[in-house]
């Protein structure tokens, strides 16, 4: 194709799902496609969205909320659930998926619905080791249950073996004898997150391997059976950036499931980062990637080998669809019936603490005992963020009666690594907003100034160098900012992308005390200088 006829091709920008959304599955439906990600120690649990065109999402629902069999109390944030696999057949919905702890996989568990938007079914438990837990329907209607365990080899080592047992459809349990089916084509590099597809007659195991970070790969073997045996694609990895430079915009490729669409193409979605100067602050997010199917097996981004930034459109996808908004400003005034999907609180509902006031007078925040500190459900909900540049402010009113009382605003990286603006009192009682830096298991306070006991803007500017705080108390002050790799995964460890949130705490009883936020601002890309949030 010449460069005359490239430009002439409409495009979409990848990622599809920006933000910590990793972990993709996907299944479609007739003309609609379905999707589900991890979602590790936040709740709800497991988000379902929904797209005509692969490009644009939306969310329906969630498939856990609340369980006796799921608690994610005493979890470090980027234990909790982990992988899900979304299929549907014959008029239900299935999604499997993996409660961790400790790193290690503790439950694996089961939910159908009729409908994605739900509801779902209280998680049944299931008869399985391991993480990563996916399904596949054969063409005579049994279902095969799927995951990757420790490896009982001396050459493998961690999560290297997958394996299957059947799932009795009626009774939603495991049954029958285990088939080992493959070590991976990378001995003792993780293989993870395996997917079975049937084309032409010949069974494709579709894998991970090489862990979540740099060395992440997709990784494919095939059967003639089911069961197999499987023999590894000697094209493995089909699909990596491992080999790319420092300069490669997207890394850490891996995780794929595929989906056929209407026109006859298939795709796959894949998790990715995109690291500034080596650091990733987003967390791993959804790239959409184009697959041809040869003789030899599945072909991802056939002509260009690598995920892009800028994709060709899905078939019978208009140009109109692409340029659609995604992930954009998003200004919420709280005066719905319920928190958008998009917001999340960490281990378990935060019913009691945080509510919509009536006559749609904001959001309260009932200060809790529980700190951002601990491993419990404090007063605390966020949302991802999304965008490496931009501005978020919230508008809020809190008049604390003691130093160990404070509410406002966080950027949330886990329990041990963030930062928070907050409204509060010094020795002498007189309001102050405080930013304050977590690390390590200690605090250290950065920067204070006197504010009114009133109302004030408190906002957080992101950018490529960091992340710089501001106060509108009658006039804009800037506190102090914090470079941008303390948030990143690379300095922090786990999994998760960055959240920012409102929360509230204090040594009181819960309920006691009181923070009311007008809105929550969150803007892409916002102009630089000073100036309020102008809402």
């Amino acid at each position: 194709m010449s460069a005359s006829e490239c430009a002439l091709v409409p495009t979409f920008a990848n990622p599809v799902l920006a933000g910590s959304h990793p972990d993709p599955s996907i299944c479609r439906v007739g003309e609609d496609f379905y999707l589900v990600t991890s979602t590790f120690a936040y709740y709800p649990g497991i988000p379902v969205l929904h797209s005509r065109d692969l490009v644009n999402w939306s969310p329906l629902g969630h498939v856990v909320r609340g369980s006796s069999r799921l608690s994610l109390t005493g979890l470090d944030v980027s234990d909790g659930i982990w992988a899900p696999t979304i299929r549907h057949h014959e008029g239900t919905f299935y999604v499997v998926a993996t409660l961790a702890k400790g790193r290690h996989g503790s439950v694996t568990f089961l939910s159908t619905a009729a409908e994605p938007v739900g509801p779902w079914s209280d998680p049944i438990v299931l008869d399985a080791e391991g993480i990563d837990p996916s399904l596949f329907f054969d063409d005579d209607g049994r279902c095969w249950f799927t995951a990757c365990r420790d490896a009982a080899h001396p050459d493998v080592t961690g999560p290297g073996e997958l394996w299957m047992r059947e799932l009795d459809l009626d009774t939603l349990a495991l049954t029958g004898p285990t088939h080992v089916l493959w070590h991976g084509a990378l001995r003792g590099a993780w293989v993870e997150a395996p997917h079975l597809y049937k084309r032409d007659g010949r069974y494709h195991l579709i894998a991970a391997e090489g862990g979540t970070e740099h060395h992440h790969a997709v990784t494919a073997a095939r059967a003639d059976a089911v069961t197999g045996p499987y023999t590894t694609d000697p094209r493995s990895p089909l699909l990596t950036h491992r080999h790319r430079g420092a300069a490669e915009p997207i890394h850490n490729v891996g995780h794929v499931d595929l989906v056929d669409t209407p026109a006859g193409e298939t795709w796959a979605v894949a998790l990715g980062v995109r690291p500034t100067d080596g650091t990733h602050t987003l967390g791993r997010e959804v790239f959409l990637v184009p697959v041809e199917w040869t003789a030899r097996g599945p072909v991802f981004a056939p002509d260009s080998g690598r995920v892009q930034l800028s994709e060709r459109l899905p078939a019978q996808i208009t140009v109109a669809a692409a340029e659609a908004l995604r992930d954009g400003r998003v200004l919420d005034r709280f005066d719905g019936t319920a928190l958008a999907p998009e917001w999340y609180s960490l281990r378990g509902p935060v019913d009691g603490l945080v509510s919509l006031r009536s006559g749609g007078d904001g959001l309260s925040i009932r200060l809790s005992p529980e700190p951002l500190t601990s491993t419990g459900t404090p007063a605390f909900i966020a949302r991802r963020q999304q965008h490496l540049r931009l501005r978020a402010s919230t508008r809020i009113r809190f008049t604390a009666v003691a130093q160990t009382r404070e509410a406002g605003l966080a950027v949330f990286q886990n329990h041990d690594r963030h930062a928070t603006l907050a409204l509060t009192v010094d020795a002498s009682g007189i309001p102050h907003a405080v930013l304050t830096a977590r690390k390590a298991g200690s605090d250290t306070r950065l920067a204070a100034v006197a504010v009114t006991d009133g109302e004030v803007v408190l906002a957080v500017d992101s950018d490529e160098s960091g992340y710089t705080f501001h106060v509108e108390d009658g006039t804009w002050t800037t506190l102090g900012s914090i470079e941008r790799p303390f948030f990143s995964t690379e300095r922090a460890g786990g999994f998760v992308g960055v959240h920012i949130g409102l929360y509230g705490t204090g040594d009181a009883e819960a309920g006691q005390g009181e923070a009311l936020i007008r809105w929550f601002d969150y803007a892409p890309a916002p102009s630089s200088g000073a100036g309020g949030a102008g809402v």
